[in-house]
């Protein structure tokens, strides 16, 4: 069976609807895991530290010690980092500030009319919880793209949680409570899975203060968790399994491309690995080089089972015009354009998580070392939202000031409106302002 079945769309001129219905997909339940998760949420609920404690001796096979991680244990993490990891996170933690920091934004001003004006104030959460995955991978690098952002917009307090490792004596990795203590963050708790989640909006009963946003990846019963509480909190996203997407030409090198594919399949077996190309002779290359990299890679197995998933393909089209269409009708998490023209292109994608234009560009970078973040967008939902940044920590409110005059001004519209909506009582409250 070939590491990437194809599918063919040359010749078919079909809507965006009818793309997005083509294209592979991972199948993802989300709502029955919700059933599933709705019981833990209950009963961390009702009996608080307690059932966070069993649920990670049920789950992740060890008891912490306790729930809160002491600040020993994350100094001697961080004491035992090797330097070359230090190192480097400390490069991913520069440049991702860098990065943010050109995102943050000034209180908007506009004078309606003279003496009345609106202003808009961008105001950080106070709280927010970040969740760090501990399963088939370590990933300190999440920590990073979850805190650096929260700091840069002025989030007060962090809180990261994070399931108890056996080989670290019931608590989290060492690298991410090392990230953590990098970051200067304190409150770190060894708990996964959707009781970490219901620890986040429920805390009273744990002993800590509760979220207001609820941030970080994590798997689908993470994911159905986030669902369950959103409404209590805020939460970024719904993540869903990884996927990369890469639009090629001819011009494309089948070695890079093909590294680029196996890169997102090592995240899982359900991860999404999509070639989007209108030339045969490109995928039979990049076939061949699957064929030669992937027993090579550390994880073959899990990377075969992705790629030969349903979720995986690759797609041959008519051009490359073709190709992006169908580019934004996938709406990718990572988007890898392999073309002559890649800037061009790139112009006009208007759905995707994040765009890595050119050879040079590759996910992994992104993953890591670009300054971009890596929390994006699955699923397609790069259509109505987008990946982690400032933005995501900071909430907008309307400041409005206006004079007597300004108000005299505005008087009749506003009275008048009122009247159209049968609520008298509005106008009334205007109205009242000018009666001695």
């Amino acid at each position: 069976m070939a590491l990437l079945h194809t599918l063919d769309l040359r010749g078919t001129d079909l809507s965006r609807s009818q793309l997005q219905r083509t294209l592979p997909r991972p199948e993802v339940d989300v709502h029955r895991a919700l059933e599933k998760v709705q019981s833990i949420i209950d009963d961390v609920q009702e009996r608080g530290a307690e059932a966070i404690l069993e649920y990670g001796e049920q789950f992740d096979g060890v008891r912490p010690p306790q729930l809160r991680v002491p600040d020993s244990v994350r100094r001697a993490a961080l004491d035992g980092l090797d330097p070359q990891i230090r190192a480097a996170l400390e490069v991913a933690i520069e440049r991702v500030r860098a990065v943010d920091e050109a995102q943050l934004r000034d209180t908007d001003l506009v004078e309606v009319i003279p003496g009345g004006r609106v202003a808009q104030r961008w105001v950080p959460v106070e709280r927010v919880g970040l969740y760090v995955p501990g399963g088939r991978a370590v990933l300190p690098s999440s920590v990073v793209m979850n805190a650096v952002p929260a700091q840069v917009a002025g989030v007060s307090e962090l809180v990261v949680a994070s399931p108890p490792q056996k080989e670290a004596d019931g608590y989290p990795h060492p690298t991410i409570l090392a990230a953590c203590e990098l970051l200067g963050i304190t409150e770190v708790y060894a708990a996964g899975g959707a009781q970490a989640i219901a620890m986040f909006a429920f805390g009273d009963g744990v002993g800590l203060e509760p979220v207001d946003l609820v941030t970080g990846p994590g798997n689908v019963f993470v994911a159905a968790a986030k669902r369950a509480v959103r409404g209590y909190v805020g939460i970024d996203a719904e993540a869903g399994p990884t996927e990369i997407g890469i639009v090629a030409d001819a011009s494309a090198k089948a070695r890079s491309v093909a590294a680029d594919l196996i890169s997102q399949a090592e995240h899982d077996p359900m991860a999404a690995s999509v070639l989007i190309t209108d030339s045969p002779d490109l995928i039979d290359s990049v076939r061949a080089e699957l064929d030669r990299q992937v027993p090579q890679a550390r994880h073959a197995e899990r990377i075969t089972e992705a790629l030969r998933g349903p979720q995986s393909a690759a797609v041959l089209v008519d051009d490359i015009d073709a190709a992006v269409a169908v580019a934004n009708a996938y709406g990718a998490e990572h988007l890898e354009l392999h073309t002559e023209r890649a800037r061009e292109a790139a112009s006009r994608i208007t759905n995707a998580g994040a765009v890595f234009v050119g050879e040079y560009s590759p996910v992994s970078l992104g993953d890591y070392a670009a300054g971009s973040n890596h929390v994006l967008p699955t699923g397609g939902s790069s259509r109505f939202s987008s990946g982690l940044g400032v933005h995501t920590f900071l909430r907008a409110i309307h400041e409005i000031t206006y004079t007597r005059e300004a108000l005299a001004a505005s008087r009749e519209a506003a009275e008048t409106l009122a009247q159209a909506e049968d609520l008298p009582a509005h106008g009334r409250a205007i109205a009242i302002r000018f009666e001695d």
